[in-house]
C-alpha cells in the first residue's frame, strides 16, 4: 500500500483538514502519479456538504488532477515514468456495457466509478480525490497533457473544460449560430473560449454588469445583463442553444424565452433544488431542454489535444492547500477569475 497526504472532509459539517490514508500498490494496469495541481470545482463543495446526496465520508474531494508519472504496472503501454499525466472525473467502469462500448463511460448503465465519492467496481472500496499527494488510476482513465501548456491552468480541463466542451461538440455548435452562455464562472469561461473558437457567435448572459469587460476579453461578442428587462426583452428569440452553466437557483423559463424557434437549452450546472418548467415554455417554439455530463475518456483527450493546438487553458488563481476554505467561500460568492486550482506541492 502506499501512504498517502491529502485534506479530507470528516463529515458533511466539519470543514477539510489534513487527513493521511493508504492507496493500491500499482497494479500491472495501473499508472500512479504524483499530484502537482488540482482544480477547485464548485462539486466539490456540493459533495462534502452533501448537496446532492449522501457522501461516502472521509471525503477527498478533487476530480481536476495533473501530475507527474512516477509508476507504471508491468502491462502499461501508453505511459512512462516521467510523463505529465492528468485524471478527471472517472476513474473506472465497467466496460461492457453498451454505453462504455461506445466511449461513453460517464454513462455507464451499471454504474461507473467516480474520483472521489464513490466506489471502485468492486463497490466496496471507496475513491479518494485529488486533493492528495498522488493517485493510483488504471490506465485506460489516464490523460496525456501536453507539454506545451502551463500544467497548472490545465487541469481545470479536466472537469469544467469537457463538461462544456461535450455538449457545444455534440450539438455540433459552430459557424452560424448564436450561442448563449448563461453565467461567466469556471464552466462558463471556457464555454465562451469553445464557443469562440468553434466559429459561433457568442453572448455571455450574467446578472453581474461588472463582468462584461471580461467576458469580451475571453472573446465574447455580446453581452447581456438578465436582471434589465430591457436587455432581455431585446434578446427574446435571438438564440440558437444557450449553454447553462449556473449552479444557482434561476428561472429556466425566462431563459427558454430567448431562444430562436427550435432552440435548445442545455443545463450543465447543477442547482441544489428542482427548477419548475412550464410546458408553454416548450410548446411554444418546439424547443428543446436538455443536459449534458462530462465527456467521455476518448473526447476528454480529444479536447486536451485540441486545447494543446489552440493555446487554450482556464483563467485560474492558485492557492495554497490550507486556504482552501477561503477559497470556497470565495467561490459561492462569485469571487474568483475563473477557476482555483492547489498547488499541491503546499500539501
Amino acid at each position: 500500500m502506499i501512504a498517502t497526504k491529502a485534506y479530507a472532509a470528516q463529515s458533511p459539517t466539519t470543514d477539510l483538514a489534513p487527513w493521511n490514508f493508504e492507496r493500491r500498490d500499482v497494479g500491472a494496469h495501473d499508472v500512479q502519479f504524483d499530484i502537482l495541481f488540482c482544480g477547485v470545482c464548485h462539486s466539490d463543495l456540493h459533495q462534502i456538504k452533501n448537496d446532492w446526496f449522501p457522501g461516502i465520508f472521509p471525503m477527498v474531494p478533487g476530480h481536476e488532477i495533473v501530475g507527474r508519472v512516477v509508476a507504471v504496472g508491468s502491462h502499461v503501454k501508453n505511459f512512462k515514468v516521467g510523463d505529465l499525466a492528468g485524471t478527471g472525473c472517472l476513474v473506472d467502469s465497467c466496460r461492457e456495457c453498451e454505453n462504455c462500448k461506445q466511449d461513453l463511460e460517464q454513462f455507464c448503465l451499471n454504474g461507473n466509478s467516480q474520483t472521489y465519492n464513490s466506489l471502485e467496481q468492486d463497490k466496496k472500496t471507496p475513491t479518494y480525490g485529488g486533493y492528495s499527494n498522488t493517485i493510483v488510476v488504471n490506465e485506460d482513465f489516464v490523460l496525456h497533457i501536453s507539454e506545451k501548456l502551463n500544467p497548472a491552468a490545465v487541469a481545470p480541463l479536466l472537469c469544467a473544460g469537457i463538461t462544456t466542451y461535450s455538449p457545444l461538440r455534440h450539438w455540433k455548435v459552430g459557424k452560424g449560430h448564436k450561442l448563449a452562455v448563461l453565467g461567466l464562472g469556471g464552466l462558463g469561461h471556457m464555454a465562451v473560449k469553445f464557443g469562440v473558437a468553434f466559429g459561433a457567435e457568442v453572448t455571455v448572459l450574467s446578472t453581474s454588469a461588472n463582468k462584461e469587460a471580461d467576458a469580451r476579453k475571453l472573446g465574447a461578442h455580446h453581452f447581456v445583463v438578465t436582471t434589465d428587462a430591457e436587455q432581455v426583452k431585446a434578446a427574446q428569440g435571438t438564440f440558437d442553444f444557450i449553454l447553462d452553466t449556473v449552479s444557482a437557483e434561476h428561472d429556466l423559463n425566462m431563459y427558454l424565452g430567448l431562444l430562436r424557434t427550435n432552440g435548445t437549452h442545455i443545463c450543465v450546472g447543477v442547482p441544489s433544488k428542482p427548477a419548475p418548467v412550464a410546458a408553454f415554455s416548450l410548446l411554444g417554439g418546439r424547443k428543446s431542454l436538455a443536459g449534458s455530463n462530462i465527456g467521455g475518456l476518448a473526447e476528454t483527450q480529444e479536447m486536451l489535444d485540441y486545447c494543446a493546438e489552440h493555446n487554450i487553458v482556464s483563467e485560474i488563481e492558485m492557492i495554497d492547500m490550507k486556504d482552501i476554505a477561503n477559497a470556497y467561500e470565495r467561490m459561492l460568492k462569485g469571487d474568483v477569475r475563473y477557476r482555483f486550482v492547489i498547488d499541491m506541492a503546499t500539501l
